[in-house]
């Protein structure tokens, strides 16, 4: 038997029919609309996210609001190519059966759309680790949220082989933003322990288990559609319909207790150096150093200085005793924005405005206590925007004229006092530091 030159050839390579749908066609699109559309959400709220790893998982869990239903429309589009091509019938015809068909053609938008959101949160990450000023990575989240995007792909791919309908797509988009955003504010229980693109609280963090369930919630829909739809034996729908039943059922039970309260929130780190004590928040202890930078005049006036606060504290809550809140330094994007802040003056203008203590009776007090206010303000820490609004009051009426007159005294007299004269008077005034009353203050 005499071989010809075509039978020696080896035979040829058969490709797999996912390949030419990842690599062509409408899947990588999906994958670049994902990534630019989640860029341009984060590069317009950057200032409020970079910098801290917390904002950062919060700031790409809340963009599933948008990315998830653009995502249902890219699967929905994908469903009904073959349609608008007039190749279904053609297509009903192939060897392989129909769930193979769909898991062809579907697949690949729900890789890309996932490869996509995974791109992004990397690069986000990249993006604030130059700044982190503390804590760690928070990665708990990023799995189920790509998990939801390749369900919302398959299951709006399951929409656009149903629906023979031109606009589907920008209606399924519609229906999946209003289905993610009313429920849980309708249903503040079930609704948002089972809405996957409910707003993740920056100072918490999931339970490990949470993710996980979250998935099969939404994963085990998507697939119960997919079986529904396209497998020929349809009853085994009822498999992944019955595992994301369980998962809903879980969330719900568990409630509240899906999310603890990350203990560093509740941490402070503190320089003990000066007194009062300088403390921050412990998500954010790189910030120390710039916090005792800007409060550093103050501090440096106030030295012997009796009846001051402990410390200075950065806590969410009303300050204790013996304790004056400091301006927060969240949510990011006001005080601070990418690790720095961003007007020591003024921070430290506020702070010394936090010692006096009187924030809750400023429309009752008494003018001569308003006067000692502003002299120990000026003194200690000017506002920035003092002599604009000096000048506001010496154009204004006389009755504004002759009260600016009277601060201005008031802030020379305390000014001109010897360095021990100005220390028993600030120990006097200090120790009336959340009173309301005339009387208690010493006068100037």
């Amino acid at each position: 038997m005499t071989l010809t030159a075509d039978s020696r050839k080896p035979p040829e390579r058969r490709l797999h029919p996912l390949r030419a749908e990842i690599v062509r066609g409408f899947a990588p699109w999906t994958g670049a609309a994902v990534l630019l559309t989640l860029g341009m959400l984060l590069t317009g709220t950057s200032a409020q996210w970079q910098g801290g790893w917390a904002e950062t998982r919060s700031q790409l869990h809340d963009s599933m609001l948008v990315i998830a239903p653009l995502t249902a429309a890219a699967g929905c589009l994908q469903g009904g190519r073959e349609r608008r091509r007039r190749t279904d019938e053609l297509w009903e015809t192939a060897v392989r059966g129909r769930l193979a068909r769909f898991l062809a053609s579907a697949m690949p938008v729900a890789l890309w759309a996932a490869a996509g959101f995974t791109a992004a949160a990397a690069l986000a990450l990249l993006a604030t680790w130059p700044y982190a000023q503390g804590d760690r990575p928070h990665l708990g989240l990023l799995p189920g949220d790509a998990v939801l995007l390749a369900a919302c792909a398959m299951a709006g791919h399951v929409v656009g082989r149903l629906v023979a309908w031109r606009p589907a797509a920008p209606a399924l988009a519609m229906a999946g933003y209003v289905g993610l955003a009313v429920p849980a504010m309708a249903f503040p229980g079930a609704g948002r322990h089972l809405d996957a693109a409910f707003p993740a609280p920056v100072g918490s963090y999931p339970v490990w288990w949470q993710p996980v369930v979250m998935a099969v919630w939404t994963g085990g829909l998507a697939s119960a559609a997919v079986l529904a739809y396209a497998a020929r034996r349809r009853y085994t729908a009822l498999v992944p319909l019955a595992a994301a039943i369980a998962a809903g059922a879980l969330l719900v039970r568990t409630g509240d207790g899906l999310w603890h309260d990350d203990p560093l929130a509740s941490r402070q780190v503190c320089d003990t150096s000066t007194t009062p004590q300088i403390c921050v928040n412990a998500r954010y202890e790189g910030l120390l150093p710039q916090v005792r930078e800007a409060l550093s005049e103050v501090v440096g006036r106030l030295e012997g200085v009796q009846n001051l606060p402990v410390r200075f504290e950065d806590r969410p809550t009303a300050p204790r005793h013996g304790e004056a809140q400091l301006p927060m330094l969240a949510p990011l994007g006001w005080s601070v924005v990418r690790g720095r802040l961003t007007d020591p003056k003024q921070y430290a203008w506020e702070a010394v405005a936090e010692l006096e203590g009187r924030g809750d009776c400023q429309s009752t007090l008494d003018p001569r206590v308003r006067r000692a206010d502003d002299a120990v303000e000026h003194y200690l820490a000017p506002g920035p925007h003092q002599e604009y609004f000096d000048q506001l009051a010496a154009e204004g009426s006389a009755a504004e004229r002759a009260e600016l007159t009277a601060r201005q005294r008031a802030r020379a007299r305390l000014a001109s006092m010897g360095e021990e004269e100005r220390r028993i008077w600030l120990s006097a005034y200090f120790a009336t530091a959340g009173s309301c009353g005339a009387r208690a203050v010493p006068a100037l």
